[in-house]
């Protein structure tokens, strides 16, 4: 049987640079002629889509909190089957997000940990800290660690005598300072692997330099997995007998999509057409429904906000009865309007009657666990759904006279309805909650409102 190699890349912190070095590692390893299969610690994004971006393969989201242990456990084995490497990104500092937490998952999936140290303000210093992760609780396996934003050799060899005697884990590279390798970012993290932030140039320096100041082979060896983790089946298992089309929004605006969310869809029984309601001039013919996810509609709103025919098309289906599905930035095209924070207004389909108004700090972050409050396509009322908030905007107007399908964890109404239209701020993941997703494609099947 051929060996396998997995490992979690976690960090001291958030800053660290742990993205840059996990894309770059994979890279590499892929560039070796090896299988490599990513993972995401935590509700993240973008992070997948480097990482797809990178690799080839689809990154599902690992997030114990959000999706449960089960679930967490089965997709690792049925993504790794087959593969040769399996590398897990983690989420902020190592121990940071309780049971949601790098050092969680790490524990639960029997992973060794390759600590990210960013070395650029301390030299000997790093080794204490790479000593309190050491020492800081049982169970999470500290294999190696890579310094990384190393100056010059004389900082290297600071470094290496601060370590030398006191540390056990195995230091497997330093990392230089190179802003080459620095991927841009913006109000909600770095940029999407489709938009290519790294060009093919970058990405073969990068390769380059993670082959020239990391020992791959050492990390293989060192995270070499005692037997080949067993094969799992899909995390749903629905009978399908016909299938239903069914619209999702996916372009540059709206890009922000748990891929194992679609492939719930599509395994409960729903043939995914996409569509991008920034360049389509009209709805995809004979879908029984739309999902919008989350994205950036805020930077692409003038263009959103010119394409006339899309806009009708999406309010028509709203009025006339049509079952659709928004979070966070989906939810804001459904608005009336979005209020740029250069203070442009620009029209959206105007389903719910309120604006939105992007903010330049934070509005709101955290995982959330909304209780139905009324039956709807997703549920009976008392059922619960679980998913996770992240946005930089806020409603301007009174909500009070638009109807709410749930109620969330501070006892805050959402989940704003019209018809069979739901929207709200919460990106849904459906891994705790797949009777919805049955539910929801019986309710599509049963639809008589269709788009054309």
């Amino acid at each position: 049987m051929k060996s396998s190699s997995a490992f979690l890349i976690g960090g001291t912190a958030s800053g660290s640079g742990k993205t840059t070095l996990t894309i770059g590692i994979m890279a590499a390893l892929k560039a070796r002629g090896l299988k490599v299969q990513p993972f995401k610690c935590g509700p993240d994004f973008i992070d997948p889509s480097l990482h797809r971006m990178v690799t080839g393969e689809i990154s599902s989201n690992l997030d114990l909190r959000m999706c449960g242990k089960s679930f967490c456990e089965q997709t690792f084995r049925r993504r790794f089957d087959k593969k040769d490497v399996a590398v897990v990104e983690g989420v902020m500092g190592l121990f940071d997000g309780g049971i949601a937490s790098s050092a969680a998952l790490a524990t639960e999936l029997q992973l060794p940990v390759i600590l990210v140290v960013d070395a650029r303000s301390a030299a000997e210093s790093v080794a204490a800290i790479v000593k309190g992760f050491e020492s800081y609780a049982e169970g999470v396996s500290i294999a190696g660690v890579i310094f990384n934003r190393v100056g010059t050799p004389r900082h290297r060899q600071l470094i290496e005598e601060g370590m030398a005697g006191r540390c056990q884990t195995q230091i497997l590279g330093f990392f230089p300072r190179d802003i080459r390798f620095t991927i841009p970012d913006r109000h909600l993290g770095l940029h999407m692997g489709d938009e290519n932030p790294l060009d093919t140039s970058q990405l073969k320096e990068l390769v380059a330099a993670i082959e020239k100041h990391i020992d791959l082979d050492l990390l293989l060896q060192i995270s070499k997995c005692p037997t080949k983790h067993l094969p799992a089946s899909s995390i749903v298992n629905f009978s399908v007998k016909e299938k239903v089309r069914f619209a999702v929004a996916k372009d540059a605006a709206f890009c922000f999509y748990y891929e194992d969310n679609l492939e719930m869809l599509s395994a409960a029984g729903a043939e995914l057409v996409f569509f991008s309601p920034m360049s389509d001039k009209e709805l995809p013919v004979g879908c029984k429904g739309i999902y919008f996810g989350g994205g950036y509609p805020e930077l692409h709103a003038e263009n959103l906000s010119k394409n006339d025919s899309m806009i009708a098309a999406v309010r028509e289906f709203g009025h006339a009865g049509g079952i659709i599905l928004a979070e966070c930035g989906g939810f804001m095209y459904l608005c009336k309007e979005i209020e740029t924070v250069e203070k442009q207004i620009y029209t959206m389909s105007g389903i719910f009657p309120f604006s939105v108004r992007m903010k330049a700090r934070l509005s709101r972050l955290g995982y959330r666990k909304p209780e139905l409050t009324a039956d709807c396509v997703l549920g009976s009322e008392g059922n619960y759904l679980h998913g996770h908030e992240f946005h930089y905007s806020e409603i301007i107007n009174s909500t009070e006279d638009v109807a709410t399908v749930y109620k969330l964890d501070s006892g805050k109404n959402e989940g704003y309805t019209f018809k069979q239209v739901i929207g709200g701020y919460i990106h849904h993941h459906f891994a705790r909650s797949t009777k919805a997703i049955e539910l929801f494609i019986q309710q599509l099947k049963q639809s008589n409102i269709t788009t054309s």
